[in-house]
């Protein structure tokens, strides 16, 4: 019996994706962009149910996973049995490879494994980019965790042209830092929070119309490997994103105590001549991104604020992959 194996990255976006045009297909109000973590990934397997009377069968880090997980799961797997014709259950085993209470959400390099892996089971056969766009309809930013370096997801406005593509290997001198201050689950979804912003917020159309400049500035960015100008860029537009949660009606309100200190320590150290810059998502965990050349010295900085258990330092992570095993 055939049996594959994938393997996909987290990603940290730095442009940020924040709300559906589409809530069926996923497809986002904004473009947006990211950066792949060697650190944080996900590694699934995938093989056909021969008993035909059985379901699919969905295993995360070892364990059986509720009802509730099962439906979500088959759902997705609906999509790449429609697609091939083949009406066969599914047994997945996936494991989180996340720092021990990272908190850190995994759906994205959990769905974009799963799209690798079922793409070979299903015998599909789909470029890269194709498969980003199943791993989308899966989560979202699982479409960028496809590829590695700096990577894109163009909005589009229907499936077949919201899709996600590398615009950078980034194989220079950067690298992220992730302070996970806090891991308990947060009070509120970012799927409700989206809703909520989207429908409540007065800043919210303003920051999809900025998000389509920053885009194309941090781009130019890249492409020059000016590092400044890409922080700058990136620490502007995640608090754009958290301004319009706290102007929705009630605020949305994801900042902790720690955040606002590590903000300000970063802050500090970049006074001091780091180049160093923070982004923050739908949590109080914040990322630093930094010179991969100054991370020991800019740890040891952290260090003298936050335990080290809460500091995770991360590489580039590569493009997703997938192979055979027995």
């Amino acid at each position: 019996m055939k049996k594959f194996r994938a393997k996909a990255h987290s990603n940290i976006a730095l442009i940020k994706y924040w709300g559906k045009e589409n809530e069926e297909f996923i497809i986002p109000k904004n473009s947006s962009l990211s950066l792949t973590l060697d650190a944080l990934y996900t590694e699934t397997e995938v093989s056909f149910i021969e008993d035909e009377n059985d379901g699919d069968i969905f295993y995360l880090d070892g364990e059986l996973q509720d009802e509730g997980q099962h439906k979500k799961l088959s759902k997705y797997i609906d999509i790449f049995r429609e697609l091939s014709g083949v009406k066969k259950s599914v047994l997945v085993n996936s494991y989180n490879h996340v720092p021990t209470a990272a908190g850190l959400a995994s759906s994205a390099s959990g769905f974009a494994a799963l799209a690798m892996a079922l793409n070979k089971l299903f015998n599909l056969n789909y470029s890269n980019e194709e498969i980003t766009k199943l791993a989308r309809r899966g989560s979202g930013s699982a479409s960028r965790s496809i590829f590695g370096g700096f990577v894109e997801w163009v909005k589009g406005d229907k499936h077949e042209n919201s899709y996600a593509r590398k615009i950078d290997d980034a194989q220079w001198d950067i690298a992220m830092i992730i302070l996970v201050l806090k891991n308990e689950k947060k009070e509120i979804s970012s799927r409700v929070a989206m809703k909520q912003t989207i429908e409540t917020s007065p800043l919210y159309n303003a920051h999809v119309e900025s998000c389509e400049e920053d885009l194309e500035n941090i781009k130019q960015a890249i492409k020059n490997r000016d590092f400044i100008t890409l922080g700058k860029i990136a620490e502007h537009n995640a608090m754009k994103m958290h301004a319009t949660m706290l102007s929705s009606n009630p605020p949305i309100i994801y900042f902790k105590e720690d955040s606002i200190r590590a903000i300000e320590k970063v802050k500090s150290m970049r006074a001091k001549g780091h180049e160093i810059y923070y982004t923050m998502d739908a949590g109080p965990n914040v990322k630093i991104l930094c010179r991969k050349s100054e991370i020991q010295c800019i740890v040891e900085e952290l260090k003298k604020e936050f335990d080290e258990s809460k500091i995770i330092i991360s590489d580039i992570g590569g493009d997703a992959t997938v192979k055979e095993i027995e």
